[in-house]
């Protein structure tokens, strides 16, 4: 190849044109962001007042809640709509979907990586049963965030008898990405990478589509240095190269090759986690696991379990995924949730999610925002924000068993733990079990449709998904049941009299 795609940041900047729509990848922390690509890119937005009127797609959580990922694109006039699996790591752009300055959107994460698929195929849309009965079903919204936002994205349909949704394809115009290695010929390879996620589908999209691929890596080989394997995206689908020999695998991550599955690490057992009441939450969901178990664990609360895990030594009891295409390993958490220490197995996103999509989960451990009486749970949008699920619908959909773990109210409460007792000295100020939730990401209904087992587990009780509702079946020691569970519910659940007990070892900070 006599073609030179080796460019500086701000010629790469420089191609991307008013109206775009660029496909972006990301999964929080830093996590196979192409961070110089969007410095590069907001820069030349203030500078110039160029590219503006973009679409912004992407699947997953990116960027650190001030600067990085989507707060870059974050500017008034820059971007007029995001199709986004995950907001929340931008308080800036979830700020003008609240005001209407952008059409805002959510999908599935994971619809959104296979939907990049059927893009990159020229077929007619994602067909799948995804999201029915949640709000990006088009009977509950279509995914439609504001009123800025009236395109219609996703139809229902019927084939042979049942219903599926369809998640309509759009071209992409523009991929911005990131690798490790990219050679003479521009073939990329992620061997440093943490985790693959959709780039290879991402990037056949937009060169499919007649767009544009552009690729940061942190160094530049010669031919014949990269094995064909460790190639993930080839040179033909790739438009400019970016160097940036100062990358690193993650915000607070320089480079870790425990972290990119290069080599094994000594990773001795951590301790157990600070006692707490997320802890009294977690140890309870964690007598939920069994020997075996194909499990996923959600961001917040649920993570705590996998500290647990990890702290006990387990991991090689269970088969642990990660939703970006990862396997096995010590999963890290807060701001490295999505990281793993020694994984195992590391595919793409898209195969990860078609595999979630069958039921090959066999558990999975889950947030809540907000739960109502016909056990539908809101994750997306609270307290009028745009929040988005990522991969949460299409995990929480279609593993067997799903438990969602959080605390039982909001804001301000002060509850204290000890000697095998909770003690509540004040209630949150903001109710989650409530009568209606604002928004359904978990459907009730659609899960006793497809017989799932669902347990809602919180630091003062625990609930069960029946074919009527939800009932309540344990309370925890020391808590009165009509004045700290019942009085602080919007809705009356299904209950035996009395109420199973918690155990109260849970409850001690001696517990291992």
């Amino acid at each position: 190849m006599n073609r030179n795609k080796f460019v500086d940041a701000e010629d790469a900047a420089a191609l991307i044109r008013d109206g775009d729509t660029i496909g972006l990848i990301g999964g929080g922390g830093g996590l196979v962001e192409a961070t110089l690509l969007h410095k590069s890119v907001e820069q030349r937005f203030l500078n110039e007042g160029h590219p503006k009127n973009l679409t912004c797609v992407h699947a997953l959580g990116i960027g650190d809640r001030k600067t990085h990922g989507m707060n870059r694109f974050a500017h008034e006039g820059m971007v007029k709509r995001v199709i986004g699996g995950h907001w929340v790591w931008s308080p800036r752009m979830q700020a003008l979907a609240r005001e209407n300055k952008i059409e805002a959107y959510v999908l599935p994460g994971g619809v959104v990586m296979q939907l990049m698929r059927e893009v990159a195929a020229k077929r007619p849309g994602l067909m799948t049963h995804v999201g029915l009965g949640t709000f990006v079903d088009p009977r509950f919204g279509g995914g439609k965030m504001n009123e800025a936002a009236q395109q219609d994205l996703v139809d229902v349909m019927e084939i042979d008898g049942r219903e599926f949704l369809r998640y309509r394809p759009f071209p992409v115009d523009i991929a911005l990405l990131k690798g490790s290695f990219a050679d003479d010929d521009g073939n990329i390879s992620l061997d440093q990478e943490p985790a693959n996620v959709d780039i290879y589908a991402m990037a056949a999209a937009a060169h499919n589509s007649g767009g544009k691929v552009i690729v940061q890596v942190r160094e530049r080989v010669r031919n014949g240095i990269l094995p064909a394997r460790a190639v993930r995206i080839p040179g033909a689908l790739v438009d400019a190269i970016v160097v940036d020999p100062a990358q690193r695998q993650g915000y607070d991550l320089i480079y870790d090759p425990a972290i990119s599955g290069e080599k094994q690490a000594d990773d001795p057992i951590p301790p157990m986690p600070p006692f707490s009441i997320r802890q009294v939450v977690a140890r309870r969901a964690h007598e939920e696991l069994r020997e075996g178990a194909v499990i996923n664990y959600g961001f917040g609360v649920p993570d705590e379990v996998a500290s647990i895990v990890a702290a006990k030594g387990e991991q090689h009891r269970y088969y642990q995924t990660i939703e970006h295409g990862t396997y096995g390993g010590t999963l890290l958490t807060g701001t490295l949730f999505g990281y793993a220490r020694n994984p195992s197995c590391m595919i793409d996103g898209p195969s990860q999610f078609d595999f979630y999509s069958g039921g090959g989960l066999d558990i999975a451990f889950l947030g809540f925002g907000e739960l109502d009486i016909e056990g539908n749970v809101n994750v997306s949008r609270l307290g009028g924000l745009t929040v988005g699920p990522g991969g949460f619908i299409d995990i929480a959909q279609n593993a067997r068993k799903v438990v969602f773990c959080g605390t039982f109210d909001a804001k301000g409460a002060s509850i204290e733990s000890g000697n095998g007792v909770l003690t509540i000295h004040r209630h949150g100020e903001v109710r989650k079990l409530v009568d209606k939730v604002d928004q359904i990401t978990f459907s009730g209904r659609q899960a006793n449709l497809q017989a799932q087992e669902v347990i809602y587990v919180t630091e003062r009780a625990v609930f069960r998904l029946a074919k009527d509702g939800v009932k309540l079946i344990e309370i925890a020691p020391g808590v009165d049941l009509q004045r700290d569970i019942l009085d602080k519910m919007s809705f009356i659940p299904l209950m035996d009299t009395p109420p199973e007990p918690i155990n109260q070892t849970y409850f001690m900070d001696t517990a291992q």
